[in-house]
């Protein structure tokens, strides 16, 4: 019989906790969400910006909780029949339990920070590295102080790899979550001008990104982009970390993984590559050039993590674009039908120029055309309006024919628009719909993207709602 996730003893010595009531002797799962939790799983009451955990426990207890991690000053307040292990602090204790899961460990584990993409190299890697054995991801993307902690604390003890994604919006974030996760390998995507609002210039995010480095383990490998600007200073932080191995990817000659040849299909990518000298064709499950990058870093740390490289190869074809991260839909029009491609969960600049080289990539059937709804990227500080025009180029680069705007910071890109792409703009991007909707044909492709407080999203939502799926959504 197999062990717990956690054993009761376990659990309270990790915490430093203190037990009331009965609770289980076994705990299955790790939970911060009422709403979802499964009979056995052990209700961790985190006090956030917007919720209290304190609020759902009688939820989380009557839904069969094995136990509720909960803090001292709140336990009077509580139902007096509860199961309880009370502490000082939930999210501290929370952390401490994340330590332990990495402590008992003996899994070759991998972190994953960057600029664009952490999400999609996340779950690459998890895929990657399931064909050569147990393997422990986070979900979504859990990167911050209290998701990476719940991933840790959710690693099974006889796991062979663990993947985490690690993000941050300030300098000193990265720090303590990648000192408890304790990497093997690290990858840093890129870095790109994202949260300018708080760092003085993209220098400054390279300096923020490469506190990954401070939680490596001793001789752990760090894998950086080559052809990304910051790659010289990133290398520089790295040594004097005290990094000795740095492995390369990208397209110039000489780098440990090594882009040779991409070929572009309708919703998949056929690379041949060089990984540390050995050659390896393989497809990719998603369309976008960002996805075939980054599939280089993923297979150099299969190699550094000692996994098999050509199982690894043939499980990225199973890849898919998540849900507002380039996941298309087919959806039925008078005369045939339009392709959504769904971007909506974020952007910055450099998501956004992904995003619009894949709407040029795509195949467009005529009289179908290119369209990009684009709305405010946020968090860019003083040179928002500047990267906004910006984005002129490479909309011109991806051959865009039709561009709707929505947001006070995109009127900035409508100005710079020649006249023949602009289609509508809008202060909203519900005013979006009722024009997009008349304008659409046969044939189109439209990427919509902006950042979360844009409310793209829902513009997706609309129209899936509005129009029929013309097949299943299409395995990106």
């Amino acid at each position: 019989m197999s062990l717990p996730l956690w054993t009761l003893e376990e659990f309270v010595r990790a915490v430093d906790g203190t037990v009331a009531g009965t609770p289980a002797d076994a705990i299955t799962g790790i939970s911060i969400d009422s709403r979802t939790l499964e009979p056995g799983d052990a209700f961790v009451a985190i006090a956030g910006e917007r919720f209290d955990g304190h609020d759902f426990v009688e939820a989380a207890l009557t839904a069969g909780a094995s136990l509720a991690l909960v803090a001292r000053d709140r336990l009077a307040s509580l139902p007096a029949d509860g199961r309880y292990v009370v502490v000082e602090d939930v999210l501290e204790a929370l952390r401490q339990l994340g330590r332990a899961a990495r402590a008992r460990s003996s899994a070759r584990i991998v972190a994953v920070t960057g600029s664009v993409g952490k999400t999609s190299t996340k779950e690459a890697l998890r895929l990657a590295l399931s064909r050569c054995g147990k393997t422990h991801a986070s979900v979504a993307s859990f990167n911050n102080h209290w998701g990476v902690p719940l991933t840790l604390a959710r690693m099974p003890r006889d796991v062979a790899f663990g993947v985490f994604e690690i993000g941050m919006n300030h300098a000193g974030e990265i720090t303590p979550l990648v000192q408890m996760v304790r990497p093997h390998v690290a990858i840093i995507t890129t870095v790109q001008a994202v949260h300018l609002e708080f760092f003085d210039s993209v220098e400054g995010i390279a300096k923020a990104k490469a506190e990954i480095f401070n939680g490596l383990e001793p001789g752990g490998v760090a894998i950086l982009n080559q052809d990304n600007d910051q790659f010289d200073l990133l290398t520089f932080l790295a040594r004097t970390t005290g990094v000795e191995t740095i492995r390369t990817f990208g397209e110039r000659e000489g780098t440990d993984g090594q882009l040779l040849r991409a070929v572009g299909q309708t919703g998949t990518s056929v690379v041949q590559a060089r990984i540390l000298g050995e050659e390896i064709t393989y497809k990719i499950g998603a369309p976008g050039r960002h996805f075939v990058v980054n599939s280089l870093a993923v297979l150099l740390a299969v190699v550094e993590l000692g996994a098999d490289l050509a199982l690894a190869g043939l499980a990225l074809s199973e890849l898919s674009a998540p849900k507002g991260r380039g996941a298309q839909t087919r959806l039925l029009v008078p005369g045939g039908s339009i392709t959504i491609i769904d971007e909506s969960y974020n952007a910055n600049p450099a998501s956004m120029r992904a995003a619009l080289s894949l709407l040029g990539e795509s195949p467009v059937a005529l009289p179908g055309r290119r369209i990009a709804v684009v709305g405010d990227m946020l968090e860019l500080g003083e040179t928002a309006a500047q990267l906004h025009a910006e984005l002129v180029e490479p909309m011109q680069a991806a051959k865009v024919d039709r561009v709707y705007c929505a947001g006070p910071l995109m009127h900035a890109l409508w100005q710079r628009l020649p006249t023949q792409m602009r289609a509508h703009y809008a202060e909203q991007s519900a005013a979006l719909l009722e024009p997009l909707k008349e304008d659409l044909r046969a044939g189109d492709v439209i990427m919509i993207k902006g950042s979360l407080g844009s409310r793209m999203g829902p513009l997706v939502e609309a129209l899936k709602q509005d129009y029929a799926a013309a097949d299943e959504t299409v395995a990106v």
